[in-house]
């Protein structure tokens, strides 16, 4: 094989049982990673420099696609009603096809870690089929010192080739795309799709699968610290504002999608952030805006006028479109991705059915709860057939990357919050005065005062009321926001609609938790919400 690059001289991709009369590129840096990828037509470069690549029709995750083998380790330890499995001998063969598939091509291989903390961390090498992906993956994950790399050796192989296609009744898959999982070996096989977000999210996969087993939460979160070391999460589904909140320029940004949370408190997964461009304003999020317009940036699917300036208010390839960036372009990130125990858990939904209080203060089970419901509701136009308020509930906000059942994660969560006495708050980003389509969206305002006096701890000298349906405490007067906007049936003009409105979102999540009865206690069974006595 031709083999340029620096790595460790025992650790060629041999290990992994590749062979290619093509060259193998080992972990290029972004100069020969952008070099690559124009002159093999993958990109081109916006006229701020980022390098700018189109998925094709894959804009998006294919969970449908994911696959886990099913063997004696993880016939017991993987959740099954979540995730589909596919034999061994269906994996060997798939995997047999890959490297036959990359036998004549050229190659990019990165030596990542994922996790911060040194004693949880999961070296990966990730082999792509093209440099622009390399490159993504480089951003996305954590970069060692160059001169580690003499010495690296990977407990995880991903191999991503968009070029690979599937055969379902060879493979034992759905489509001509895959994501094959061998948390055994620890081998994942991506075929079929160009979306580079799937490297990430198998990662993730991976390490929720992993550190559960050594006490360790992993979770789907964002994080940011105080100046006095007060560390806040928050969890939240897509369109709740998760990455918009926890980038606030007072605190320190410890990373805005995957950690762990261990005995040592809190440490990133990733080394840099894949942020949703979107009608991205420079005045409404000015740091991941700046982003955008530095060398080495990858822009995913945002479309270039005529001068190469992104237009990111243009949809017409996909509303998901991404910039993925080192952690490093952010200003006020952390240098090490660690930080120590949180003083706050932040559960942010988007309620579109307005009835949601703005911020309200959940017990341990009250938590746990709403941890494993992962509420939050989409809204008419988001989604093709989408005409009114839906509810989505993704447990632990981030089904689609649970390989175990999501009590074992609550228990953990709910474990660590009592250990650490931490206070937990459920922030509604959504609406007030009315469902979708007759309220209005909740103020930032109001979002960002209520969220800045439950992490400075002044909020918890309120005095406080218990929400009629959920049972939540929620405050009933805080300086500088609106008593009634604290009372969401106050701000309806027809508080018998509110009370409708309540007891059909209230029938919703009861009917929901029915799937986690069996593995919950009664204190969590308590926690389930149902229309009281209106106040």
């Amino acid at each position: 094989m031709n083999e340029f690059g620096q790595r460790n001289p025992d650790n060629g991709i041999e290990k992994q049982l590749l062979k290619t009369t093509g060259g193998v590129f080992y972990n290029l840096t972004e100069g020969q990673l952008y070099q690559e990828a124009i002159e093999r037509g993958e990109a081109r470069i916006s006229a701020h420099g980022a390098l700018v690549a189109e998925t094709g029709q894959h804009t998006g995750r294919s969970p449908k696609d994911k696959f886990i083998i099913r063997d004696a380790d993880t016939e017991d330890a993987v959740w099954w009603d979540n995730n589909k499995p596919i034999t061994r001998e269906q994996f060997d063969t798939l995997l047999a096809d890959f490297q036959a598939h990359a036998a004549g091509r050229d190659l990019f291989v990165q030596d990542l870690i994922g996790g911060a903390d040194s004693e949880n961390a999961l070296p990966t090498r990730v082999v792509t089929e093209y440099a622009w992906h390399s490159l993504f993956i480089r951003n996305l994950l954590i970069r060692p010192e160059r001169a580690a790399l003499a010495d690296f050796v990977p407990s995880m192989t991903v191999i991503d080739l968009p070029s690979f296609k599937a055969v379902p009744a060879r493979h034992g898959c759905r489509t001509e795309t895959v994501i094959a999982m061998d948390l055994t070996r620890m081998i994942v096989l991506i075929g079929g799709t160009s979306y580079a977000g799937e490297m990430k999210k198998s990662v993730f996969t991976a390490l929720n699968y992993l550190l559960p087993k050594r006490g360790v939460m992993p979770m789907h979160c964002s994080a940011n610290m105080g100046d006095e070391g007060d560390v806040a999460v928050f969890f939240g589904l897509s369109g709740t504002g998760k990455t918009t909140l926890s980038a606030d320029a007072s605190r320190t940004l410890i990373g805005d999608d995957e950690h762990g949370w261990g005995e040592d408190g809190i440490f990133n997964f990733e080394g840099g952030c894949y942020a949703k461009t979107i009608r991205l304003s420079e005045e409404a999020e000015p740091e991941i805006f700046a982003t955008t317009r530095r060398f080495g940036t990858v822009l995913e699917n945002v479309i270039l006028d005529e001068n190469g300036m992104p237009d990111f208010n243009d949809d017409r390839r996909t509303e998901n479109t991404r910039c993925a960036y080192p952690l490093n372009f952010i200003p006020n990130a952390s240098e090490t991705g660690r930080a120590g125990q949180p003083k706050n858990i932040v559960m942010l939904t988007a309620d579109a059915f307005g009835v949601m209080p703005p911020i309200a203060r959940l017990t341990p089970a009250q938590a746990m709860y709403h941890f494993l419901s992962g509420y939050t509701a989409k809204v008419a136009g988001t989604e093709k057939g989408v005409t009114e308020p839906e509810a989505t509930f993704s447990t632990c906000f981030g089904a689609p990357f649970m390989p175990r059942h999501p009590s074992e994660y609550g228990n953990l969560l709910r474990d660590l919050i009592a250990r650490h006495n931490v206070d937990c708050w459920l922030v509604n980003t959504g609406w007030t005065g009315g469902a979708y389509g007759t309220g209005n969206r909740m103020p930032i305002r109001v979002t960002r005062t209520l969220l800045g006096a439950a992490l400075d701890g002044s909020l918890n000298d309120a005095k406080f009321r218990l929400d009629q349906n959920f049972g939540f405490e929620v405050p009933v007067s805080v300086p500088g926001v609106e008593s009634n906007i604290l009372d969401p049936r106050s701000t309806w003009a027809d508080p018998a609609a509110y009370d409708a409105q309540a007891q059909r979102l209230v029938s919703m999540f009861v009917e929901n938790f029915e799937r986690f009865e069996a593995h919950v206690d009664a204190e969590v069974l308590q926690a389930s919400p149902g229309l009281r006595e209106a106040a």
